[in-house]
């Protein structure tokens, strides 16, 4: 179970997540005040951005072309209807951002929801969507499309970041899943549809070490619904994906000599994958699935050259 516990532990951290579904309470303004040491900015936030062209140059290019971030709405799959029957605006909206400066002098930002559930008062995951026209590699040799026709929308669980000033890390925790996801890689032929990610439901093993934790017979894994790490537990490992990671500079890895080098420790990334069509010449060949991926004490060092 350590696996289980370091999750548990880095989501205990930060603040609650706010998984509708796994019965988990969102933080008062009072609990948010002692996890930071002071009171601090809310920002509440709806938004939707287009951009045109992302481009970046070597001697060649790598250009993303037509960009949309929003909610589940800018993508056609994610879409919903209103009560006259019309398409909603698509925004990425029910965010509310709460920065803090804690007496350590740590900035500490959550990203919560603005609405409840009506039956069980929990925080409503915020709906998210993005679409791609293309990803392509450009030269005096041509151009490639890499990656086309993306879109995919799915739910925010939890972000929450969190700037340490006696190590000078930035950690993010952030849970996560896409409901829905398509792309053609066109180079290669290859149409994916219908990927999801999810959480690792209730056959996961958090550690590795071959014991798998299988939930009861009410799905809860044996925790007890009434104590607060064992909701964090079950709603944050079973519903979402889960990603942990530190983003700092340091030194390069192993016998290297770099200095100054930006690094980035994955601490874990928990999920689920499936993919329900994958497509060779416009024809599927079969689906794929993926159960239990755990990416654990992995680093990067990342530098010019």
């Amino acid at each position: 179970m350590k696996g289980l516990k370091k999750i548990a532990l880095a989501t205990a951290i930060a603040a609650a997540p706010f998984a509708a579904n796994a019965e988990l309470q969102a933080m008062n303004d009072t609990a948010m005040g002692d996890v930071t040491g002071q009171a601090g900015v809310t920002i509440e936030l709806e938004t939707k951005v287009s951009i045109g062209q992302f481009k970046y140059t070597d001697e060649g290019s790598f250009a993303v072309n037509d960009i949309v971030l929003g909610g589940a709405g800018v993508t056609t799959e994610g879409q919903v209807l209103d009560g006259a029957g019309d398409v909603t605006n698509g925004l990425l909206d029910q965010l509310k951002i709460d920065i803090d400066i804690a007496d350590t002098g740590n900035a500490v930002i959550h990203v919560g929801s603005l609405q409840t559930d009506p039956a069980t008062g929990a925080p409503v995951p915020i709906d998210w969507g993005l679409t791609v026209g293309s990803m392509q590699l450009e030269g005096t040799g041509g151009t490639t499309t890499l990656i086309s026709n993306l879109s995919g929308y799915g739910n925010l669980a939890q972000l929450d970041i969190e700037v340490d000033t006696a190590t000078d890390h930035l950690n993010l925790v952030a849970a996560f899943d896409v409901t829905d996801m398509d792309f053609d890689v066109e180079f290669l032929g290859v149409g994916i549809r219908d990927l999801q990610i999810t959480g690792a439901g209730n056959n996961f093993d958090y550690d590795g070490d071959g014991s798998i934790v299988t939930a009861d017979a009410d799905g809860e894994f044996g925790l007890d619904p009434s104590n607060p790490a064992d909701q964090l537990k079950l709603g944050v490992l079973t519903k979402f994906a889960n990603v942990n990671l530190d983003v700092y500079k340091g030194s390069g890895l192993g016998a290297s000599t770099a200095t100054d080098v930006l690094r980035i420790d994955v601490n874990n990334v928990y999920m689920d994958m499936t993919i329900g069509a994958v497509e060779i010449g416009g024809t599927s060949i079969g689906s794929l699935a993926i159960d239990n991926l755990a990416v654990t004490d992995t680093k990067l060092a990342v530098y010019g050259h």
